[in-house]
């Protein structure tokens, strides 16, 4: 039902213009007046008339339609992209799973002096491995060793290459050339390590124990030393051997 016009009612004013039921400028449109909008004026939002509109409920289900769907679209898009940002985290986490490193096959490393009742000062050091894709090989074995030997100032240094390697157990026998050394004639000698790691007693020996000197040692084939003998003094190091498990032992 159309509500009735009042013309004496008077309307609100737009800028410097009052609208008024006898201005011939102004014109009724559903019980209310309406500015012309060649003032280029904005007038205020006009109270409802009451009427509905017959396509305005149709309208309305189609937007609010719409919306869902837009809405939907918009939940399944954010799921899919957590999703995907989740799945890339758990494969770069330091957790996922990847291939094991294989365990290198042999290995002596370590450092300390030995104890020796002159007060002589003796240091070993060694870091001798054997790879894993080198396991049935030994004399592939690769690193390097240091010794020294001095009392009341006088001795000799040596250093070099390992050339062989082998432990069993809590025992490693290490053989290598030296490449270089303050003591005469030592360079290019290969020499003999045993250890055996004990924990805070380990012992050591050397293939020139015989002779009392490296350089005197001739001819020593890889892998050969003599037993381990000495013991390391107490406080200064500790070596650490990695048992060998070639593929014909039991």
């Amino acid at each position: 039902m159309r509500p009735e016009v009042q013309a004496d009612v008077p309307l609100r004013a737009h800028g410097d213009h009052r609208c008024a039921p006898g201005e011939g400028s102004i014109r009724q449109l559903s019980g209310r007046c309406e500015a012309p909008s060649a003032r280029g004026t904005l007038g205020r939002r006009p109270r409802s008339t009451g009427v509905i509109h017959e396509e305005g409920p149709a309208m309305s289900r189609t937007a609010s339609a719409s919306t869902r769907v837009r809405v939907a679209a918009g939940v399944a898009a954010l799921i899919t992209v957590a999703c995907t940002a989740s799945a890339t985290a758990i494969d770069r986490s330091p957790g996922a799973a990847s291939p094991a490193k294989p365990r290198e096959a042999a290995a002596l490393t370590g450092s300390a002096k030995l104890s020796r009742t002159l007060g002589d000062d003796i240091t070993f050091t060694f870091d001798a491995h054997l790879a894993a894709e080198h396991r049935m090989d030994p004399a592939k074995a690769t690193g390097t060793f240091r010794f020294s030997h001095y009392l009341d100032g006088e001795g000799a240094w040596a250093k070099g290459r390992i050339d062989c390697l082998v432990t069993g157990g809590k025992v490693a026998v290490a053989t290598g050339v030296i490449t270089g050394s303050d003591l005469p004639g030592a360079k290019g000698k290969r020499v003999g390590f045993t250890v055996h790691d004990v924990g805070r007693h380990d012992r050591l020996g050397y293939s020139w124990a015989s002779v009392g000197n490296p350089v005197e040692t001739k001819d020593l084939p890889k892998c050969v030393s003599s037993a381990p003998f000495e013991r390391v003094k107490s406080g200064t190091g500790d070596f650490r051997v990695l048992p060998w498990q070639p593929d014909f032992v039991d």
